[in-house]
């Protein structure tokens, strides 16, 4: 089965080129969300990739209490909102209602659903009706095929715009494995397929009140997962994740973002 390439802004998920989706984990200030936006937005532009910019408003399942979530949904999509008019590029952000997603399909591109809400009969619904395209990322407790049933709600409430997110499935305790057969067999039933690298090495729970990880392996499984022939990459990226006040562990600095959308094109270009 041919799926049909997601359009998104001037990104393409499923055309001839490698779409990216980058940005920090949470908008942690405003200055912070648009600094790093500029800052992603020159990179990618100096090396000519398409990206569509990615930060949270909440991050409503963090591991405690004590752990930051956000400012908030309207906010939040009003700052992602006007960096996209001004840089001129998509942007996106993860929905957990469907009070969210309607405030969300006012104003961003792509709507994100969790992995832990991924077949939320209600929250797919009220995404597909805002008209907007949307990125469910796979839970970690499904099999590849299963997501076909997440594709049969959002196609049923009329939306075709969507495609999924690998990012890892649980492992055991305190971890997850990527498989990448995993893109093959979705692409296979007709899904446009992104690779989240930088979730892929998450160790959930792993610091007993926070998630820990391993960001030194997420460019290693995003040029495998280039290799084997997915849509696009995922990645979260931080000024300086050892500060970051969410999924520090797991982020790619900024400082190594070139070479690695660099390494990421090149083998792209020799798999397509």
């Amino acid at each position: 089965m041919k799926s049909k390439p997601v359009k998104i802004g001037s990104v393409t998920i499923g055309g001839k080129r490698p779409a990216f989706i980058l940005g920090p984990c949470v908008i942690e200030s405003e200055k912070f969300a648009w600094r790093m936006a500029r800052k992603i937005s020159e990179i990618c532009a100096a090396e000519d990739v398409d990206f569509i910019f990615k930060a949270s408003y909440d991050k409503a399942n963090r591991t405690s209490v004590r752990s930051f979530r956000g400012i908030g949904a309207r906010e939040g999509c009003e700052i992602l909102s006007a960096i996209g008019r001004d840089l001129k590029i998509p942007v996106t952000t993860d929905v957990h209602s469907p009070a969210e997603a309607a405030v969300a399909g006012e104003k961003i591109d792509l709507l994100q659903i969790p992995a832990f809400l991924c077949r939320q009969t209600d929250l797919l619904r009220a995404a597909a009706e805002t008209g907007r395209a949307i990125n469910v990322k796979k839970g970690q407790f499904l099999a590849p095929w299963d997501v076909k049933n997440i594709a049969e709600k959002l196609i049923a409430f009329g939306n075709e715009k969507f495609c999924f997110t690998e990012r890892g499935t649980t492992f055991g305790y305190n971890n997850l494995v990527a498989d990448m057969r995993s893109l093959y067999w979705m692409r296979e039933a007709g899904y446009r397929v992104i690779f989240d690298a930088t979730h892929s090495v998450q160790r959930p729970g792993g610091g007993g009140d926070a998630t820990s990880g391993d960001a030194e392996l997420a460019p290693v499984l995003a040029r495998a997962a280039i290799a084997a022939g997915c849509d696009g990459i995922f990645m979260e990226v931080h000024e300086n994740p050892a500060r970051a006040l969410s999924d520090g562990p797991n982020q790619i600095p900024l400082k190594n973002l070139p070479k690695d959308l660099r390494m990421l094109k090149a083998i792209h270009a020799a798999v397509s």
